[in-house]
């Protein structure tokens, strides 16, 4: 069967007219497309997978889509300390090298593998519609472990559109086989930004920085830990709310986008977030790794966080979307709604 055909006798569902009107959902072997009055989003199902596809959230106020490889993306299972006296047991997918530009001078380990986005291959979401809303959950078991652990931690990952919003809520969790003094995920929040030069954002905001930072500040490349790292503890306080976000703007005309935003509804589930370039050169991103977690945990303990991710024109509208959210770490959705939990 051709991809045009199967595009045309895939599985259509819609839910109930909302407000601002349907929700459309277009479903393949291969990736789950929703349609929203406000939004569209891919989430792929097989190949590079959990979140939603690089370029493929489409802000239908403004015609921008975001600019990198995808947003809310899921890696794997790490606490601190350094695996060097392990290596010759682990996997190599679970080697964790440090003292290089891509990781920094940061000691950790991995406890379970290997990376989802990259390595998991496929997944099942499991689609809910409700009124007003659609919601992708989607969740896959950790299969290799470092020396004295075992594999076997569960990662579940739930999305939701609602009809009426430029962004839409999630949360990531994990259900823990093994005992950590301080065990922590990777994802990526909101998502890596590809440019050439800033030519597709003008500048980053971070809410735990002073100002905003110009596109120019990522022209070179440098580590995580030498600018803009945020670890828990290190600030005298913690901040008063967890965003990271970038200014769009058109690649070829120059033209001001809406910002893309991405926020951690509690700032005390963020262990550690970098925002740093990597590499230099036509092929360069701004990496946004956020890890949440960081704290002792046993086995059959589950820790998660909560987001909002898209689009916003203003910080200001930024600011007052996270206060309307604040304070919670986990999301639970059904047909009657969704709700945010503590």
């Amino acid at each position: 069967m051709s991809r045009a055909h199967a595009w045309i006798t895939v599985l259509l569902l819609a839910a109930a007219p909302s407000a601002g009107g349907e929700i459309e959902v277009v479903e393949t072997d291969d990736q789950i497309l929703i349609r929203t009055d406000c939004l569209e989003a891919v989430v792929r199902k097989k190949g590079y997978v959990s979140g939603v596809a690089g370029g493929s959230l489409l802000d239908r106020k403004t015609g921008f889509r975001d600019a990198g490889h995808g947003l809310d993306i899921a890696d794997f299972i790490l606490e601190p300390g350094s695996d060097e006296a392990d290596r010759d047991q682990l996997p190599e997918r679970l080697v964790y090298s440090f003292g290089n530009p891509v990781h920094g001078d940061i000691p950790k380990r991995m406890i379970e593998g290997p990376q989802i986005c990259t390595q998991a291959r496929e997944l099942s979401p499991r689609i809910i519609r409700g009124e007003d809303l659609v919601a992708l959950v989607m969740d896959h078991t950790f299969t290799e472990a470092a020396p004295g652990r075992k594999p076997g931690s569960r990662w579940t990952q739930t999305l939701v559109f609602p009809a009426d919003t430029r962004y839409f809520v999630s949360s990531q969790r994990i259900d823990a086989v093994n005992s950590s003094p301080a065990m922590f995920f990777r994802i990526d929040m909101p998502g890596h930004v590809k440019h050439v030069l800033g030519n597709t954002f003008s500048e980053i905001y971070l809410s735990y920085f002073p100002q905003t930072i110009p596109a120019g500040e990522f022209f070179e490349s440098f580590p995580p830990d030498a600018r803009f790292l945020y670890r828990r503890g290190t600030q005298e306080k913690p901040p008063e709310r967890f965003i990271r976000a970038y200014h769009l703007r058109d690649a070829e005309t120059g033209r001001s986008g809406p910002w893309l935003a991405g926020m951690t509804l509690d700032p005390s589930d963020v262990h550690e977030a970098w925002c740093h370039q990597r590499p230099a050169g036509n092929r360069g991103y701004v990496c946004m790794i956020e890890e949440f977690g960081g704290r002792p945990i046993r086995p059959g303990e589950s820790f998660s966080a909560a987001f909002v991710v898209g689009y916003f024109d203003s910080i200001d509208r930024m600011h007052e979307v996270y206060d309307r959210h604040a304070g919670h770490s986990g999301l639970e959705v059904d047909a009657s709604g969704w709700r945010l939990t503590e």
